[in-house]
């Protein structure tokens, strides 16, 4: 059975689109009550609850409540953290002893987008066969719980608190961060409140960006997908490094003192290099999009490199399999399941920190080894039912990019989850080179698909 509403991380779309809206939330709502619920056998006289958080968009009060109603109306008690992390809803739910948690949040996207996504009682993301029950699920009638079983809410005063204290337990006891001075962008998003108390209380000066939201203004210019505001900051400030944030925290991108941008992949070898060197490391993931300097650069630390589908539930799965601790997507994903159970930008930020200070250095010094390969991606539309794999053409310009690349380059060709496009990915050491083979083979599907 294939996902009918789920992508890669929960169902996301534009606010008052067929699937995010007060109906369709609700029955989500209901069906997720009754399938996650359902999995689970509670002692007698105790009531499944389920945790709800969400970042700052406007339509988040409306959503809220949808999902409020459909899990009441399957008899499941709601609990409301309020404006939380992503990486938060996954804690609190575990830490609660809770049957799920769920958060309201489009992560990075514009404000007028939105979505749900789902935690397990053990803070992980939900699997596709679970995904695709509450899918069979949502399409079926909703019959209301008697009214002696319906679920009630209560909010969660001190949600932000308990989440700042674990983010500040993942920073190691003997360290603190008196004397630095970090520009922290929290994007206007579900961190705007929670970032900044997390690194003033390890000792920091802290210069926040991105703490006003007022419902329109997530990502807007700020955050981890908008780089060059904490830059400027950083410079402005003359701070030592700079942290972004996105909208719902579970990303992290930096920039050190002199304005240098590091994006997932150079923070996670800066945690792998750290971790191996204290022998507590024995490979990381990354993913299809990973730089093959990043690869290069973790074997020469000894260490294996597992590349997994792009989306952080696939990184953790690659993990779980393989029985590894550290992984993470160049986007700024990076779980480091010795901490945490999802991904976390907070978290992550502080075990880049504390790398730094056991090894006495700088981002650029730590991340001297690592040499990334030039990329060129280009995003090519695809006509409505192109069955681009098939098409001997487009095989032959990949097959032909691939044999003069050898073993210097890769190519990538992966059709976006959400629109009718080809992403072609050429990566090697000649950056002419990588860019005439991306040109040549994003003409040729340009041509079959005409």
């Amino acid at each position: 059975m294939g996902r009918k509403y789920f992508g890669t991380d929960g169902v996301r779309g534009r606010v008052g689109d067929s699937t995010i809206t007060p109906e369709f939330v609700m029955r989500l709502g209901y069906a997720a009550g009754v399938t996650l619920v359902g999995r689970e056998q509670l002692p007698a006289g105790e009531r499944p609850a389920i945790l709800i958080g969400k970042d700052t968009r406007i339509s988040g009060y409306m959503l809220e409540a949808a999902l409020e109603a459909g899990f009441a109306a399957a008899g499941v008690d709601v609990m409301l953290a309020g404006p939380v992390p992503t990486p938060a809803v996954a804690y609190l739910t575990r830490a609660l002893r809770l049957q799920a948690g769920v958060v309201i949040s489009a992560s990075h996207n514009p404000y007028d987008d939105n979505g749900i996504k789902f935690f397990s009682a053990n803070g992980t993301k939900l699997p596709d066969a679970l995904e695709e029950e509450i899918e069979f699920r949502v399409d079926q009638p909703m019959v209301c719980a008697e009214a002696s079983r319906l679920g009630k809410a209560r909010r969660i005063v001190d949600a932000a608190g308990r989440y700042v204290e674990f983010c500040k337990s993942a920073f190691p006891n003997e360290f603190d961060l008196r004397g630095y001075r970090i520009v922290l962008d929290c994007a206007h998003g579900a961190a705007y409140h929670i970032g900044p108390s997390v690194f003033h209380e390890l000792g920091a000066e802290v210069i926040p960006l991105g703490v006003e939201p007022n419902g329109l203004n997530i990502n807007d210019q700020v955050g981890a997908t908008h780089p060059q505001t904490l830059r400027s900051a950083v410079l402005a400030n003359k701070a030592d490094f700079g942290i972004a944030l996105d909208g719902d925290g579970d990303r992290v991108v930096m920039v050190d003192g002199d304005g240098e941008l590091y994006d997932g992949d150079k923070l996670l070898y800066v945690i792998a290099a750290s971790r191996q060197a204290e022998g507590r490391l024995e490979g990381v993931v990354g993913t299809l999009m990973s730089n093959l300097g990043l690869e290069r650069a973790i074997g020469r630390l000894g260490l294996a490199f597992a590349r997994a589908k792009v989306g952080d539930r696939y990184v953790l799965e690659t993990m779980h399999e393989r029985g590894w601790k550290l992984g993470g997507e160049n986007s700024g994903h990076i779980i480091c399941l010795d901490r945490h159970t999802t991904g976390d930008g907070i978290v992550s930020a502080l075990q880049v920190i504390a790398a730094l200070i056991k090894r006495h250095c700088t981002l650029a010094a730590a991340c001297a080894d690592l040499v990334f390969y030039p990329q060129k991606l280009i995003n090519v539309p695809l006509a409505a039912g192109f069955d681009w794999r098939s098409d001997k053409r487009i095989d032959q310009a990949r097959s032909d990019a691939e044999l003069e690349l050898g073993e210097q380059g890769r190519v990538l060709l992966r059709p976006s989850g959400t629109e009718p496009l080809l992403r072609v990915m050429v990566e090697g050491k000649d950056g002419a080179q990588v860019e005439r083979l991306a040109r040549h083979i994003a003409d040729c599907i340009r041509h079959a698909s005409a």
